[in-house]
């Protein structure tokens, strides 16, 4: 009798299935950029509906060099940004927002400015869930 490997394989992909954390993302968005402006920001809300952490470690877009994950404080009157070692820990059953001001994934080198009303795909990759492809609208600077 020959031993087939095929439903161990099968058995394996189907565990790392649903095995993966259930995140999703809310309202990904991106600000237009000014002229001559090679930086942009990305923000959203992940939700994790799962029962164990998860980190969301990196992302990539084809519209930049880089992807950082920042955190952005105001000290005194000095704003400062820096990445995030280690990604940022998304908690179980919890919700985690990038917005002006705070948390934040910064597009390095754009390639062209962010125009208002167009939108371009980033991909996340988080620790457990693995990585999602989301595209992020590009909505104009407020006033």
């Amino acid at each position: 009798m020959k031993f087939s490997s095929l439903p161990l394989v099968l058995l394996a992909l189907l565990t790392r299935a649903f095995a993966a954390e259930p995140i999703t993302i809310e309202r990904p968005w991106a600000r237009a950029s000014a002229p001559g402006q090679m930086i942009g920001g990305g923000f959203m809300t992940i939700v994790h509906q799962g029962n164990d952490e998860d980190h969301l470690v990196s992302a990539k877009t084809p519209i930049a060099r880089e992807v950082q994950i920042h955190s952005m404080t105001i000290d005194g009157n000095v704003m400062r940004m820096r990445a995030l070692e280690g990604g940022l820990v998304i908690p179980p059953g919890g919700r985690v927002t990038l917005q002006p001001g705070g948390l934040h994934l910064m597009f390095i080198d754009l390639g062209a400015p962010l125009i208002a009303g167009t939108s371009f795909p980033v991909t996340l990759r988080f620790a457990k869930a693995g990585d999602m492809k989301v595209n992020f609208n590009v909505e104009a600077r407020p006033r």
